[in-house]
């Protein structure tokens, strides 16, 4: 099946819109009745949505998931193209993630893992190309420069973060690691700019702009202190928790379990390429109305539309004030991420950064085709903003830009989430004083509503694991007031 979402282009077919997955749901549509009241209605069908649905319809509850795509994923999915998968949106995954290693556990998928990196082989170089000058160094040379950058950036306490941020989980909720959030990524580079040389600065902020894929001016810094806790407060924990490990089947293998699974228990029922057009809230029951104007009811409805896409929907009652500010300021994450399915072999083991002056800033040799070619991953577009459709040949310019010489293209696939109108960005990451201002209005309910995505979850935001998490939550505040547990006889 092939999703309308993506892009593809060859030298041979040109460009075209639409990428095969197995994400793409057939037939769209599976209602018994127009009529039907149900106990929950799920909106989204990305991984809080899917875990929503799943856990409640295993409860036995009766379920609609109403999906404004062909598709399931939401931001995590992909294509199948040539019995090879490449990642559309999120794609890494660790088992230092609870939830999202919960259920790579439950579906037996521990073994579906492989590493990204594979430097046993071809150039195995780092090049590093800026406005000063061009570097080529090993893998070693790479990490000491990073490292020596970022451990600098986020040492505030002179415990790389420990002091500051002794629980990752309540970050937002501490005084004295909250004032971090007044402060940009750039605010933080000033003041530690005169112990960087050029080469740690440049990777240094390609680095926090992979991460945010915002502005150097609009990164919070402490949501980068909150990624660095996370990930053990180490160099060597954020390269395994955030960019190692991916599924060797692509991150629609491990959705579509989700999927499965909720449908085996013949509580669920769904209707796909359904855009939401306003949610009602009238005490007795929730009233959801599509844009083609069919309308659905429940009991409750949990809510997994991303932040920069609630103001699109129109509620009733309308939204509290605090969550209204946040979603109108947004998250800043507009990254363009673009894969390029190269001739040369050799440069499996290369990884690069071209920075500032490249329209795409990070890349990595990320796999090897079922044809020989290399498959390389480029990030970038927040410094000088693409959109990768509009201009094929502007984009296959600034792939090529990555290594000149050493990228004969073959293939070029991608999904602009900047123009998507179900996600308008990708992950979720913070502006500075966003989450200390509104974390709490962003998670609360809504009446009848739950809200639930990773966009707010409390550990591993803007990430799978965190939309687990929340998924997972809302799921259990559905059943504790759907179906409330006896209270033991001993305890009465």
């Amino acid at each position: 099946m092939t999703s309308r979402d993506g892009f593809q282009w060859t030298p041979e077919t040109g460009l075209a819109q639409g990428v095969p997955s197995i994400g793409v749901i057939s037939p769209p549509t599976k209602i018994s009745t127009s009529s039907a009241t149900y106990d929950v209605i799920v909106v989204g069908g990305g991984y809080a949505g899917l875990t929503a649905t799943r856990d409640l319809t295993i409860a036995g509850l009766r379920v609609l998931l109403v999906e404004a795509r062909d598709r399931i994923g939401g931001r995590s999915w992909s294509s199948n193209i040539g019995d090879y998968p490449f990642e559309m949106g999120g794609t890494w995954v660790h088992w230092g993630q609870p939830h999202v290693w919960r259920e790579i556990s439950r579906y037996n998928m521990r073994t579906e893992l492989e590493e990204s990196f594979d430097f046993s082989r071809g150039v195995n170089h780092f090049q590093l190309r800026t406005t000063q000058s061009t570097s080529i160094m090993s893998h070693e040379e790479e990490d000491n420069i990073l490292a020596a950058g970022l451990e600098r950036f986020v040492n505030v306490d002179g415990a790389m973060g420990r002091k500051i941020i002794p629980f990752p989980h309540d970050a937002f909720h501490v005084p004295e690691a909250r004032r971090y959030d007044e402060m940009s990524a750039q605010d933080r580079v000033s003041e530690i700019a005169s112990s960087l040389t050029p080469n740690e600065r440049a990777s240094l902020e390609s680095f926090i702009l992979l991460c945010s894929c915002g502005t150097l001016e609009t990164t919070s810094f402490l949501e980068l202190l909150h990624w660095w806790a996370l990930c053990g407060y180490s160099y060597r924990g954020c390269m395994a928790s955030l960019i190692s490990y991916k599924f060797k089947g692509g991150q629609s293998t491990f959705a579509i379990k989700f999927f499965i699974e909720a449908l085996a228990t013949g509580k669920l029922s769904y209707v796909f390429n359904s855009p939401v057009s306003s949610i009602s809230d009238r005490g007795d029951k929730v009233t959801l109305t599509t844009r083609d104007g069919h309308q659905y009811t429940g009991a409750r409805l949990v809510s997994t539309i991303p932040l920069n896409v609630l103001n699109s929907v129109s509620f009733d009652p309308p939204l509290g004030t605090q969550r209204a500010t946040a979603t109108n300021i947004g998250h800043v994450n507009q990254c363009v991420k673009v894969h390029a399915e190269i001739s040369s072999k050799d440069m499996r083991s290369w990884t690069g950064v071209s920075y500032p002056f490249n329209k795409l800033m990070y890349g990595i040799g990320d796999g090897t085709t079922p044809s020989g070619n290399t498959h390389i991953v480029c990030f970038g577009g927040f410094n000088n903003h693409i959109h990768p459709e509009e201009d094929i040949n502007e984009t296959k310019k600034a792939v090529e830009s990555m290594a000149p010489g050493n990228m004969d293209v073959k293939r070029l696939v991608f999904h602009n989430w900047s123009k998507d109108e179900f996600s308008k960005g990708a992950w979720f990451f913070s502006p500075p004083r966003l989450l200390s201002t509104s974390l709490d209005a962003m998670r609360a309910r809504h009446g009848n509503i739950v809200f639930a995505s990773s966009d707010w979850a409390i550990g591993w935001r803007g990430f799978i694991d965190g939309a687990i998490e929340e998924g997972t939550r809302a799921a259990m505040t559905v059943k504790g007031e759907l179906q409330p547990a006896p209270v033991p006889r001993s305890y009465l």
